[in-house]
């Protein structure tokens, strides 16, 4: 991974963090985004001494926030010329409904919509930089459709089918990229990590926090997807496809449905104010 750029979204903590580890370890030049300076000042300490790497660097960026996310991807290419491997790595799970910034369902936001566009904004470089790589992170919990007629759950919120459905968005908005995208020299694929034991249920009451932290795995297993298809040769030519444990997995049925897949898109540059 020397001589490589790699963004990480949501890399102060759980799989992001492991993830950046490994693949500064490896020699890749690492971005990651954080909310808040001083935890990310003291990600990236933690990280150059653990690594030996002094090419680790943060932007602030909040995720939850469109403009953040475009005042992020400028800052990003005033610095770089390159983005090797974009990992939008970061997630929420809320157990009340929110808004964004922007006025939006939070999780929609920021799991899927977020995602959307910074690749999007990110898209000319990552073309320019080829062969490069995305990695969306999302979970085996995707199961389901998306809500058209509810998207943001406006009339009865559910912190469990706003999350899946943001992961299926994910998986939808990989396969068709992926096709949009032939020919570039950019693959994007998913990555299922497994649960974790990791900050998704920070939101949560007592018992819902416990039952993450005693089901959910060392988030250095989880991390192995996504740093496999970050670094591997053996994922190079590979794209549009949905990977656990480091193999290409079957998805959900409507996972692969792109009819609903190009609804979405539609949907989402609505949201996103997209050409």
């Amino acid at each position: 991974m020397k001589n490589k750029i790699v963004l990480i979204t949501g890399a102060t903590s759980g799989i992001g963090k492991e993830t950046a580890l490994v693949l500064a370890k490896l020699g890749a030049t690492i971005v990651f985004t954080t909310r808040d300076n001083l935890k990310g000042e003291k990600t990236k300490k933690e990280l150059i001494v653990a690594t030996n790497n002094k090419d680790i660097h943060m932007l602030k960026c909040n995720l939850a926030s469109f403009e953040s996310i475009k005042n992020c991807c400028k800052e990003f290419k005033s610095k770089y010329d390159k983005l090797h491997v974009l990992i939008n790595n970061a997630g929420i799970w809320d157990f009340k409904r929110r808004e964004s910034k922007d006025g939006i369902e939070n999780i929609f936001a920021t799991n899927y919509l977020a995602p959307f566009l910074m690749t999007n904004l990110l898209l000319d470089v990552l073309k320019k930089s080829s062969p490069s790589r995305i990695i969306n992170v999302t979970s085996g919990m995707h199961y389901g459709t998306i809500n058209f007629e509810d998207i943001e759950f406006k009339q009865k919120f559910s912190g469990a089918k706003a999350y899946r459905q943001s992961k299926l968005g994910l998986i939808l908005y990989t396969r068709l990229l992926a096709k949009k995208l032939e020919g570039t020299g950019v693959t994007v694929n998913t990555a299922h990590p497994g649960m974790n034991k990791t900050d998704l249920g920070r939101d949560a009451g007592g018992f819902s926090k416990m039952i993450f932290k005693m089901m959910g795995k060392d988030p250095k297993i989880g991390a192995e997807t996504s740093i496999y298809l970050a670094s591997s040769a053996e994922v190079k030519n590979i794209t549009g496809e949905y990977f656990a444990k480091k193999k290409i997995k079957k998805s959900s049925k409507e996972s692969y449905d792109m009819e609903l897949a190009e609804k979405l898109w539609d949907v989402s540059k609505k949201y996103l104010k997209l050409d």
